[in-house]
């Protein structure tokens, strides 16, 4: 009865599947009529995840499919690190899209990584490899570079403190190859232009585009480890052919980010 009344609080209907503690509150599992299903963080959060079992390429927020729009910086990557599990929507969308790339998954919170195996279809394989720890100290381990590192750890009222220092950023471009691009999922500044993590990542990359989501507070940045600048028509190009090849159901060129500053500098320019 208890759970019923809070499922009637939700915005829509859904079903709660399941309900998890953690050191910060509880995490829900729920399921709306049509069959997605939803990660969210304490009962008035915001959805960490929306997956529709069995249809990977059905990027249900609108943030993710931001994401999926930065691999025109690396069209072709080998290997693919991303911090922040959730329900695991973007590594097995990757995993779907890219079927010869590794790609590394890190959690910090076990219950999110069983709750993704049970409720959202994230299993891994030869070529998908989840890890239970602290992204921070993955990333500084000695391993082999990768060419996306996407960070979606960010948290909708917090920033990791350890992840929001000079010393993180540089540490984490270490681990790219040359022509890499590290991807990060921020919250906008209510009613102001930018993010928090702005400044930090200007002042981090020699290139810097963003893009905002336009049905939530999201901001998708894109750190460049280079100052080579690549067309914009050559972006928009790669966004129509790499939705062409993957045949994903939503318009993959329309969320290409936009150049936000060049050089390790805190110019910001026009992006209209």
């Amino acid at each position: 009865m208890a759970l019923g009344r809070v499922s009637r609080a939700f915005e829509f209907p859904r079903t709660i599947l399941h309900v998890a503690k953690s050191p910060s509150g509880p995490i829900i599992v729920s399921e709306d009529d049509e069959g997605r299903r939803y990660l969210q963080f304490g009962w008035i959060g915001a959805f960490q995840s929306a997956v529709w079992p069995g249809f990977p390429l059905r990027l249900e927020l609108d943030y993710t499919r931001a994401v999926a729009a930065t691999l025109v910086f690396v069209p072709e990557p080998s290997r693919i690190l991303v911090v922040g599990l959730g329900g695991g929507a973007i590594p097995t969308f990757l995993r779907a899209v890219l079927p010869h790339a590794h790609i590394d998954a890190v959690e910090i919170q076990p219950q999110v990584l069983d709750m993704a195996r049970r409720y959202f279809d994230f299993h891994e394989d030869e070529a998908l490899h989840a890890h239970l720890t602290d992204g921070r100290r993955f990333i500084e381990a000695p391993g082999a570079p990768y060419d996306v590192i996407i960070l979606d750890a960010y948290g909708a009222r917090t920033i990791p403190p350890t992840m929001a220092t000079r010393e993180f950023m540089q540490a984490t471009q270490a681990r790219l190859t040359p022509d890499g691009v590290v991807v990060g999922n921020v919250l906008r500044k209510t009613g102001r232009p930018g993010s928090l993590m702005d400044p930090l990542w200007k002042a981090s990359f020699p290139q810097l585009y963003a893009f905002d989501v336009k049905t939530s507070d999201n901001r998708i940045l894109v750190g460049l480890p280079h100052a080579r600048r690549p067309l914009r028509a050559e972006l928009l190009a790669r966004a129509g052919r790499l939705a062409r090849e993957w045949g994903v159901p939503f318009n993959l060129r329309a969320r290409v980010a936009r150049r936000v500053s060049q050089g390790l500098s805190r110019k910001t320019v026009n992006t209209r």
